[in-house]
């Protein structure tokens, strides 16, 4: 208890002894309560609380002293809260017993003086708000006094918590939130030294406690300070700026060579722009791209090099760049390799027909770009294109067929064959000479 607590404590009379505090009964509670409705009418002063010391830290004790009690008073009832229920009583005092009854609100750490004022030891913040003392006198059944106070602590020195003092800028949003979470007081925020301003990219919560900072950009960087007020006292947290991080460009992949021949060109991938401040990944179909004794990547990886790209190196390709807040990708960039045409294929597989049958023959080969297709009987071109139609075919038509691929921008033309046989119509056979 602080010296001023003991002070007036010496002044007040004795108290009732404890044990007969934690015996009362409720049944006694309630006689001693209809001992207390005989009211008197008002005084001229009225019944006013003053608490003791002004301002009260949490962990410390506070004296509710009472002034212009009234004359022949019998004894007076604390409440917590601003009625006069008898779930929130806390203690009483009857005069003419020196009898202190405990109810259901006490706490332990609450003390009643024979001079009505009460002394709640190791305030906590559940002790804060309303306190109501019910006086009581001699006399009719009218009503009687009652004084009301609110009770505040001292607001602690609030600080700034933030979700992140390293934003990207204009990219990320930042929650700050004052802290100690603290009852009865109302928040306010402060940037550069001004009050908040009203705009679309400060948003405070329901009790203001909470700020969210939506794309942060210099102009919204801080310094914030926030501040806790009550009607006995405020205070302000030292400023927090945010560290906001410069934009991350967004990469590009630049080449040599879009449109590489198969097994004869050196591609070489770059990812722009150049930093020392960023490492670089690199990805090919959506997985970072394995190691390979093919795959080489020289200095820091920004640097690709596909040394003999084939036709499984088109990708696509991304580069990524990282520093130790975030990353960002490149657009995908796919290679067009140049090769082919592969070895022809000629379908269907047949090689026995009959004469007045039409005959359909297609040639297929692999090729970027597409292969250009010519077709020979027996040395003689026929025709260009990847089908060969004949109609009514006849014991002349058989012969060696050849397919030629070519594809003009590898300048590569390779070509197949297929022996066909037409057979006589029916009833017409062939002589034989000896």
């Amino acid at each position: 208890m602080s010296r001023e607590n003991k002070q007036a404590a010496q002044a007040m009379g004795p108290l009732s002894a404890p044990a007969c505090t934690l015996h009362i009964t409720w049944k006694e509670l309630l006689l001693t309560a209809s001992l207390l409705i005989f009211w008197n009418p008002p005084t001229t002063a009225q019944v006013t609380i003053e608490a003791q010391p002004t301002k009260v830290s949490e962990g410390k004790d506070v004296l509710l002293l009472v002034h212009n009690l009234p004359q022949n008073l019998t004894g007076y009832i604390w409440y917590k809260g601003q009625k006069t229920d008898l779930h929130l009583y806390v203690t009483s005092y009857v005069k003419d017993t020196e009898t202190v009854i405990a109810g259901p609100a006490y706490s332990g750490r609450e003390t009643v003086y024979s001079n009505a004022s009460l002394l709640i030891q190791n305030v906590t913040q559940k002790d804060t708000g309303s306190y109501t003392i019910e006086i009581t006198k001699q006399g009719d059944r009218t009503e009687g006094e009652t004084g009301h106070y609110t009770l505040y602590l001292e607001t602690p020195k609030p600080y700034i918590s933030s979700s992140n003092l390293s934003p990207r800028e204009a990219m990320e949003t930042v929650i700050l939130s004052c802290d100690p979470d603290t009852r009865d007081v109302s928040y306010l925020w402060w940037i550069n030294g001004q009050s908040l301003p009203i705009s679309h990219k400060l948003q405070l919560s329901k009790t203001n406690r909470t700020l969210i900072i939506f794309g942060v950009t210099n102009d919204t960087a801080g310094p914030y300070e926030c501040e806790m007020k009550n009607p006995v006292s405020s205070s302000r947290s030292d400023p927090v700026t945010l560290n906001l991080l410069p934009e991350l460009p967004k990469p590009y992949i630049t080449s040599n060579n879009f449109n590489p021949m198969e097994n004869k060109n050196v591609v070489v991938l770059t990812c722009e722009p150049k930093t020392q401040n960023y490492t670089y990944v690199w990805w090919v179909n959506d997985q970072s791209l394995p190691v390979s004794s093919r795959l080489k990547q020289p200095g820091e990886n920004r640097i690709l090099i596909l040394a003999n790209v084939t036709r499984n190196d088109t990708g696509p390709y991304e580069c990524e760049i990282r520093d130790r807040f975030g990353s960002i990708f490149s657009d995908p960039v796919t290679l067009d390799v140049l090769y082919g045409p592969d070895f022809p294929r000629i379908f269907p597989p047949c090689t026995y027909y009959h004469s007045g049958e039409n005959l359909t023959l297609y040639c297929f080969a692999d090729s970027n770009p597409p292969a250009e297709y010519s077709w020979t009987i027996d040395g003689k071109l026929q025709q260009s294109g990847h089908k060969l139609s004949i109609l009514q075919i006849t014991t002349e038509h058989s012969g060696l067929y050849g397919c030629s691929a070519r594809n003009s921008a590898t300048g590569r033309e390779v070509s197949t064959f297929k022996k066909i046989e037409v057979s006589a119509p029916s009833g017409i056979g062939h002589l034989s000479w000896a």
